[in-house]
């Protein structure tokens, strides 16, 4: 499927396709392509539209000042953005270097919650808010339904930390039982510990995924 097909799924018809497409480029593709734009600027002014348009949907909610502060931060974050790009497919889309590549950039947060924004820059610039509402929609909205529990989005390292400290003094160490898979595309498995027990498990496709992971299946182990 193209970025076009994509776009036309949803009912959107961009006027300037090669904007939208450099959404897509990451630095590193384009110091191997002179001829290519990387999505730099883009991300700068998606990153603009993003904080209002989520500050916009949570208006509403009528929670307080810090309330809003702290749900956005949440939900426009970079594990958050890398989740939206994920479960839209959109890395699908990202055109890396050749080095990039090979170290798995495609699945790497940062460079996924970067490419979102530039995405939303580019339909921004390119369609306004209609297009971007159309998007934005379709992944922080049903979020919203629940703003209790924008649950995959929280630091599970954090939250498993203070609660075991809650009443104690104890301490949450991270321990890599194994890494499999090529070099591109490597898989971690790591286990969360607590006072010498093994309290979780988790895998990822870096360590600290993997940690997250495990931080969360012991948190709901034991806060259960």
């Amino acid at each position: 499927m193209t970025i076009e097909e994509w776009l036309k799924n949803r009912d959107i018809t961009v006027k300037n396709i090669d904007l939208i497409k450099q959404a897509f480029v990451h630095s590193s593709y384009a110091n191997e392509h002179r001829n290519r734009r990387d999505n730099e600027r883009l991300e700068f002014m998606g990153d603009a539209v993003l904080q209002l348009w989520s500050s916009t949907a949570i208006y509403p909610l009528g929670m307080s000042e810090g309330q809003m502060t702290r749900l956005r931060a949440q939900l426009v974050c970079e594990k958050a953005l890398a989740i939206y790009g994920r479960q839209l497919h959109l890395n699908d889309f990202l055109l890396l270097g050749t080095g990039e590549r090979k170290n798995g950039g495609k699945d790497k947060d940062a460079i996924i919650a970067d490419m979102f924004e530039a995405f939303l820059g580019a339909l921004y610039l390119d369609q306004g808010w209609y297009a971007v509402d159309r998007i934005l929609d379709e992944v922080i909205t049903p979020r919203l339904a629940h703003p209790e529990d924008v649950g995959v989005i929280h630091d599970y390292k954090t939250k498993l930390q203070e609660y075991v400290q809650a009443d104690t003094r104890r301490t949450v160490s991270y321990v890599l039982v194994s890494e499999t898979g090529p070099s591109n595309h490597p898989e971690f498995t790591m286990n969360a510990v607590v006072d010498g027990l093994i309290m979780g498990t988790g895998v990822g496709t870096s360590k600290k995924q993997a940690e997250q992971n495990a931080a969360k299946d012991a948190f709901d182990k034991m806060a259960k």
